[in-house]
């Protein structure tokens, strides 16, 4: 096992790794390797192998007993949830960027994929959550009305609902970036946070993580910590939010209005406030020739059912789902 804990065959390790966690069945060496290959990872299908019986021997993989192949193990999954956490800064604002590349939504057909995020809920208390959450959506917290919502064994685009859980699909907030960039406007997204509103007025920032620096979804550590207070902003308009923060070049505002105003018309959208060119907005300084735009957090109505001690499994920025596949929320009750 000469060289093996050099930092670049861990990597190879935790590359293969990922394929596994990935694929609802187990892989043999040669879909492996190709599938290495197209990432970008040369490796061989003989040096998978090899790779494959070393991790055997650590725990991180094991033999399939129904399928040829190997599959991930807890302890596998464990290990590729915390190597190279140096290479999973700016992991977040990578994603927000593929998956903004990804949307294909056609504002005047209105067909094509939206970026969710995907929520699991307990079977039995998936009807406590849903009447937790229908303030939230009836209040328009939200970045739309529309979600998807499937049962325990089926999938919500890419992602499979597991065992005991039923999957309620929101839509994200990056479906204002992914449509500035179809129209050819650049978007800066540069943190999440907690935003306190007074009055039924956005006031300021009280928590925040930037997107380059960190390794986690701040969307999902707000509402894991309890964070928010979605329910006081409901009942008296005074509470936490969750939110967005992006920048745009001031000569582009006109076309963002005009997007964001066709995305509101599909029921689309999540705008809290749009400031003025080079003034800071809630206490956010902005760069010279600049306009910040807060989103609402699309985990905002999440947040109120968590509020009400329902347990949540929250994959902020998940997947993407066609538009026509969404409904109305206010039809699940």
């Amino acid at each position: 096992m000469i060289g093996y804990d050099s930092q670049e065959v861990e990597r190879k390790v935790i590359s293969i790794l990922k394929i596994l966690s990935e694929s609802p069945q187990p892989l043999g060496a040669r879909l492996i390797a190709r599938q290495l290959t197209e990432q970008g990872v040369e490796l061989g299908e003989r040096a998978v192998r090899y790779h494959l019986k070393l991790m055997d021997e650590r725990g991180l993989t094991r033999p399939a007993e129904r399928w040829d192949g190997r599959e991930i193990t807890p302890l596998g999954v464990e290990e590729l949830n915390n190597a190279l956490v140096t290479d999973k800064v700016g992991f977040v604002l990578e994603k927000i960027e593929l998956l903004a590349f990804r949307t294909s939504f056609n504002i005047e057909k209105r067909t094509g994929l939206v970026p969710v995020n995907i929520s699991f809920f307990p079977k039995q208390r998936f009807a406590e959550a849903l009447k937790a959450m229908k303030e939230a959506f009836k209040a328009g917290l939200c970045v739309s009305k529309l979600v998807a919502v499937a049962p325990e064994g089926e999938r919500l685009g890419e992602v499979l609902v597991p065992k005991g859980k039923i999957g309620l699909a929101t839509v994200c907030s990056i479906i204002i970036n992914g449509s500035l960039l179809k129209a050819g406007v650049s978007i800066d997204s540069r943190f999440a946070g907690v935003l306190q509103i007074r009055n039924n007025r956005p006031l300021r920032f009280v928590n925040l993580i930037y997107y380059s620096g960190s390794t986690l979804d701040p969307s999902e550590v707000f509402i894991q910590a309890k964070m928010t207070d979605v329910r006081g902003v409901i009942r008296k308009g005074d509470g936490k939010v969750l939110a967005n923060f992006r920048e745009i070049p001031s000569q582009c505002q006109p076309s963002v209005e005009k997007v964001i105003n066709q995305l509101k018309e599909a029921g689309l959208g999540g705008l809290i406030k749009m400031g003025n060119v080079s003034e800071a907005v809630c206490g956010i300084p902005i760069g010279l020739n600049r306009v910040g735009v807060i989103l609402l957090g699309g985990l905002t109505p999440v947040a109120a059912a968590v509020e009400a001690g329902i347990e949540v499994e929250n994959h902020a920025m998940s997947t993407l789902l066609e538009y026509e596949s969404l409904r109305k929320f206010q039809g699940l009750i």
